[in-house]
C-alpha cells in the first residue's frame, strides 16, 4: 500500500498542478507533510532547500529524496514515475488539441488567468517558510538570512545555487 500511496502522493499534485516544479510545491507538501506524514514542515523545507541547491527539475529531485526515504529504490522509482506520468499523459493526450487552438484567444486567455493562481501559491509557500524559520532559527536570524539573500541576489550577479549553499552553510555551522 506505501507504494500506491507514494505514487498518488506526487501523481495527484503533478496531475492538478499547472506552472511547473515551483507551482506544485505546496501541493506537494501538502500531501507529503499534512496528509501522509512522511516528513515534518521543517524536514520537507529542508528537503526543498537541498533540492534547490541541486541541478535539475525540483519536483523530480524531491519526489526521488521523499521516496527513497519513504520505500527506499521501489519507493524513489515509483515517486519519480507518478512525478513525470501526468505530463507525459497529457503530452501524449492534448499535444494535437494545443497545436490546432494555438492561436486562439481562449487559450491564450487560460494562461494568463493561471499564473494570478501561482503567485498566491507561491506566496503562501513563502509565508509558510518564514514561519518555520521563526519557529526554528528565531525572528532576527531569519530576517538575516532573508535580507543577505535578497542582497546578494539583487545586488550581485551571484547564482542562486550560490546563496542557497550560503543559506546551508550558515545553518549546518551556526543553528545545526
Amino acid at each position: 500500500m506505501i507504494y500506491w500511496h507514494l505514487f498518488l502522493a506526487f501523481f495527484v499534485p503533478n496531475i492538478i498542478g499547472y506552472g511547473g516544479g515551483p507551482a506544485i510545491i505546496p501541493l506537494i507538501e501538502n500531501e507529503v507533510v499534512g496528509h501522509y506524514g512522511w516528513l515534518s514542515s521543517e524536514q520537507f523545507a529542508q528537503t526543498l532547500a537541498l533540492g534547490n541547491a541541486l541541478p535539475s527539475p525540483i519536483a523530480t529531485k524531491m519526489a526521488g529524496y521523499i521516496g527513497y526515504d519513504v520505500a527506499g529504490v521501489p519507493g524513489a522509482l515509483i515517486a519519480l514515475f507518478g512525478t513525470v506520468a501526468p505530463s507525459l499523459i497529457l503530452m501524449l493526450c492534448a499535444i494535437g488539441v494545443l497545436y490546432r487552438y494555438r492561436d486562439s484567444i481562449k487559450v491564450k486567455s487560460m494562461s494568463q488567468w493561471v499564473r494570478p493562481v501561482i503567485t498566491v501559491l507561491m506566496g503562501y509557500l513563502v509565508v509558510s517558510f518564514f514561519i518555520e524559520g521563526m519557529d526554528g532559527a528565531g525572528l532576527w536570524q531569519t530576517l538575516g538570512i532573508g535580507a543577505v539573500a535578497a542582497a546578494l541576489l539583487l545586488g550581485t550577479r551571484i547564482h542562486p545555487a550560490f546563496v542557497v549553499c550560503l543559506g546551508l552553510g550558515y545553518g549546518a555551522l551556526f543553528l545545526g
